[in-house]
């Protein structure tokens, strides 16, 4: 049996509990060029246990709604941020954690614009573009030891519009 979840619009105040929306909303934190460009300040919480903060480019393949949902994963050592290469929407999946095992997921629709940090430890699904050409800049912890936890859920789940 598969488990319906539906995909809701991203808000900051929904996001907040698994991460930081970015984007570009309200009223620029400062003018800088010349007053030719705002400056939104220091929008994500990086935060990595050892490393380095990198930036990597992601392609991934194109995906559509219904998606089944399958797995989800984890970073313990870093948080990953995803900042959309085109102003194409995006599904973002995360679960609270229970006792070291994910709660029931829920699923957001970015909207065009927006970009989204993952705090250290939170679970999410993996990178979901929808449209081509699914890229992206990520920036996440560069360092040794392993960076990732998996789990396969039992029972799918179908996330929907």
């Amino acid at each position: 049996m598969n488990v319906r979840i539906k995909a809701e619009p991203l808000t900051a105040e929904t996001f907040a509990p698994y991460g930081d929306l970015l984007d570009a909303s309200g009223a620029p934190d400062k003018l800088i060029n010349q007053g030719k460009c705002g400056r939104f300040h220091d929008r994500a919480r990086l935060d990595f246990a050892d490393g380095k903060a990198g930036i990597s480019i992601f392609k991934g393949e194109m995906e559509t709604l219904p998606l089944a949902l399958e797995l989800v994963e984890r970073h313990p050592e870093g948080s990953q941020a995803f900042v959309p290469m085109s102003a194409d929407p995006f599904l973002v999946v995360v679960a609270a954690d229970e006792g070291g095992v994910p709660a029931e997921p829920k699923a957001f629709l970015t909207a065009p614009g927006q970009a989204i940090n993952f705090h250290r430890g939170t679970w999410h699904g993996v990178l979901a573009p929808l449209s081509e050409p699914g890229l992206f800049a990520v920036i996440d912890r560069i360092g040794d030891g392993a960076n990732l936890e998996e789990h396969w859920f039992d029972t799918s789940y179908i996330i929907e519009r």
